[in-house]
């Protein structure tokens, strides 16, 4: 039964002034004495009636439905019909009877959408949670999953209206395969990705630089790159079905009097906090709001895509860079049929966005036109909706210049917090220490009294400011060191500092991480 809102225009001299039928009579007007007498679709009536179930006024409004069989519309009150009017002749109109008016249907382009009158003037709910994690990327529900293995429950807030479909993947080191573990997803995502053997540098000609292997360095070192898809399902599996709101973008943050957070949604309805987790990503409306400045540019893009091999792709595992002259690129196996490759290059500003794969292929192709077939051969197997174009940033938490990473009951976690450029391939694995750094904190707090959440939070940001801003660091001056365009500074880098100087083992060592066991039995 197709429902609809009619808006009855009558005032009080049109009524008395114009001639209506009696109730019951069957009288069917036409679209002409609709209009003449008022009775239209879609016009705010200068009337109010009050509604005696919910005392909240509504515009004089009445229910509208269909009658499939006749084909006619049928203008009547129901059971929630208003009693209370102003106008007693306005009351006989709506007051619970037969049908007063049959009219025929209308126009097309009269109908309207339907809407909830009862919502017109109502305040929006507000709802209540203990945690609420703000962002459903891979910072987000590790966190998430984190705190359920302590026994914490929490709400995930997701703008878009699904997990992240696209995109491409992650390379994690033992230190993320650590986290991985603790929180009981490892072992899953090991059976699906390729563990790594080594690295292999090439100059842009193909000529052989360098070659690594982890093992020979440490023997408890771990490489695999991640598909980012199968992570976020791998971790969303593990939430309770109602854990991620989706459609839930944040439009306004405050504090409310209870000390506690109130959230403000696009929809427009609230959410009050006891705490927030801010894992929405590099342009954080969070940090912004406690303070932050957006990311630096640190003056080269970055294009990447996953090629896919239907047939199984023909590559050794290990990871190939190739270094050219301002623009560098690397390919990796993930799995049997898929490789990722990423290829970097300078450029004064980010640039527009460009999400047109066909565009991004072929950018892509120009700036290593002329270097090894294995790297044209690999994005010219992409599929488009992998294939993603953005700038890199960072920023680096100067002590005394940045605000904490902590106000109140907020907090930041991930690249809402410390954004870092991927040149050390430790930005997705930064975000997983914290998400379980962070359980342990608020396990302490929540579960056993130790201290409060805000001295949580606190110390949270002590432990590990001193791992995540060298590491900010380190991998700028390594990715300014990589894009260098002089030709005789590449070439010493290449040809002496490459193969002569640098080895492997010092460039892992931040990859040694510990942190304190998640207590699992308290689940």
């Amino acid at each position: 039964m197709e429902i609809r809102f009619l808006y009855l225009k009558y005032t009080r001299n049109n009524l008395l002034r114009k001639k209506v039928p009696k109730p019951g009579c069957g009288y069917k007007f036409s679209a002409l004495h609709r209009q003449r007498n008022g009775l239209w679709c879609g016009k705010k009536p200068t009337r109010r009636n009050l509604c005696h179930s919910s005392r909240r006024t509504h515009s004089g409004r009445v229910l509208v439905s269909s009658d499939t069989a006749a084909n006619t519309q049928t203008v009547g009150s129901s059971s929630n019909s208003c009693r209370r009017l102003r106008h007693p002749f306005m009351a006989s109109l709506v007051m619970p009877q037969k049908a007063l008016l049959t009219l025929p249907s209308l126009p097309t382009k009269l109908r309207l959408k339907p809407i909830c009158a009862s919502m017109a003037n109502a305040r929006p709910d507000v709802r209540k949670e203990d945690i609420v994690i703000v962002g459903a990327g891979i910072a987000g529900l590790t966190t998430a999953v984190a705190l359920q293995r302590v026994g914490i429950g929490s709400v995930v807030l997701e703008q878009a209206g699904s997990l992240r479909t696209g995109g491409t993947s992650l390379t994690f080191f033992k230190n993320g395969w650590k986290v991985l573990d603790a929180i009981g997803v490892g072992s899953e995502l090991r059976t699906q990705f390729l563990e790594l053997q080594g690295i292999l540098v090439k100059s842009e000609y193909g000529r052989k630089l360098c070659s690594f292997k982890f093992k020979d360095e440490d023997e408890s070192q771990e490489v695999r790159a991640v598909e980012r898809r199968i992570l976020l399902e791998t971790l969303a599996k593990q939430l309770p079905p109602d854990a991620i709101s989706f459609c839930s973008k944040l439009k306004n943050i405050e504090r409310s009097e209870n000390d506690g957070i109130m959230l403000k949604l696009e929809d427009e309805s609230q959410i009050s906090a006891k705490i927030v987790i801010a894992c929405d990503g590099i342009r954080s409306p969070v940090a912004k709001w406690m303070g932050f400045r957006d990311p630096r540019y640190v003056g080269h893009c970055a294009i990447r895509g996953l090629g896919f091999y239907p047939n199984g792709q023909p590559f050794e595992p290990k990871v190939t860079y190739v270094y050219g002259r301002g623009v560098r690129a690397a390919y990796v196996p993930v799995s049997p049929t898929k490789v990722y490759w990423f290829v970097c290059f300078n450029s004064p500003s980010p640039g527009p966005k460009i999400t047109d794969a066909s565009i991004l292929r072929e950018e892509t192709e120009k700036l290593v036109k002329d270097w090894p077939t294995d790297l044209l051969n690999i994005i010219k197997s992409t599929q488009d909706n992998t294939i993603i174009r953005t700038p890199l940033v960072d920023r680096w938490l100067w002590p005394g210049i940045n605000p904490p990473a902590s106000r109140g009951n907020v907090v930041l976690v991930g690249d809402a917090w410390h954004p870092m450029t991927p040149n050390l391939g430790q930005g997705a694995c930064c975000a997983l220490e914290d998400a379980v750094v962070l359980a342990k904190k608020l396990e302490q707090a929540m579960k056993f009294g130790t201290s409060s959440v805000e001295d949580a939070f606190r110390s949270y940001e002590s432990e590990r400011w001193p791992r995540i801003f060298p590491l900010t660091v380190r991998a700028n001056f390594v990715g300014a060191l990589l894009q260098l365009e002089n030709p005789v500074v590449c070439s010493l880098r290449n040809n002496v500092l490459l193969p002569k100087f640098v080895r492997l083992g010092p460039m892992l060592e931040h990859t040694n991480f510990d942190f304190e066991p998640l207590n699992l039995d308290s689940v």
